[in-house]
């Protein structure tokens, strides 16, 4: 039931958002030049790799797709990817490994491998459904970046607070998830970003 829906919605956005997701290339484009998609190897279910896809929101960068950690990063960030992420419009390609079946609407965040291999038994349990474009850990850290950007040492901060304290949400979601509790992460992940949208 839960893949069913994943199709209807993933087919349902990818439809009726086309204009959108034009637009915004077209403004990649015409502001940074190519690629337009950002690709960047992430770990999927039962620990199998795949290509997630994002609008191009920084400046070209050698290393980039490999997974370099550079939070809340503004110098490498364009003037629309910086609209995009706010608005979390940069995710919009998500709903094609959505429909390919790399991806669910609703589930753990996909990680690089740096940062599966680092608690790789924790995450072996976390992977064994999709990964998902939002969840509630991504709700609530949906201000991650600047929460980096802000500490001396961002890259322990995720390694030794951020990560496991989502693994701890990721585990929750595992043992306790509904297709309730999905459409309700979805109602809110909408609901943030109108709100964010009304607040600007």
């Amino acid at each position: 039931m839960k893949r069913a829906i994943d199709i209807l919605f993933s087919l349902a956005g990818l439809t009726l958002a086309w204009p959108v997701l034009a637009l915004i290339g077209l403004a990649v484009l015409l502001t940074s030049g190519t690629p337009v998609l950002f690709s960047q190897e992430r770990v999927g279910l039962n620990g199998r790799p795949f290509r997630l896809k994002k609008f191009r929101t920084m400046k070209i960068l050698q290393g980039a797709e490999a997974g370099l950690f550079e939070p809340g990063n503004r110098v490498r960030s364009t003037a629309v990817g910086r609209f995009l992420r706010a608005y979390k419009l940069d995710e919009l390609p998500q709903l094609w490994n959505v429909l390919k079946g790399e991806m669910s609407m609703v589930g753990p965040r996909p990680e690089v491998r740096k940062w599966v291999d680092a608690y790789p038994e924790r995450w072996r349990k976390v992977l064994s459904i999709r990964p998902g474009i939002t969840d509630p850990a991504s709700l609530f850290y949906r201000d991650e970046e600047a929460i980096l950007a802000a500490s001396p040492d961002p890259e322990k901060a995720y390694r030794e607070i951020i990560l496991p304290h989502k693994l701890d949400i990721y585990e929750s979601y595992l043992y306790n998830r509904t297709l309730s509790g999905d459409f309700g992460a979805i109602v809110e992940t909408l609901g943030k970003i109108v709100w964010r949208g009304q607040g600007s």
